[in-house]
């Protein structure tokens, strides 16, 4: 996975990102994807994140990995 310097994530769009409107967890592409589940999941176990935000994340990450 490339590295994502900051220039480069906010010139991203919304729809680049699993929760667009906090332009979190960028999904832009496979590598992206995948750590997104990952690191959603280490959040959603700490009690960081809702089951609703969980689970929009993971389909939001399992939709780049399907068409990429």
């Amino acid at each position: 996975m490339g590295i994502l310097s900051t220039k480069a994530r906010n010139n991203l769009p919304d729809s680049a990102f699993a929760l667009p409107a906090q332009r979190k967890y960028p999904i832009e592409n496979r590598a992206h994807a995948a750590n997104a589940k990952v690191r959603a999941s280490m959040e959603y176990h700490k009690g960081k994140l809702t089951k609703a935000e969980f689970d929009k994340i993971n389909a939001a990450a399992d939709r780049v990995l399907k068409s990429k």
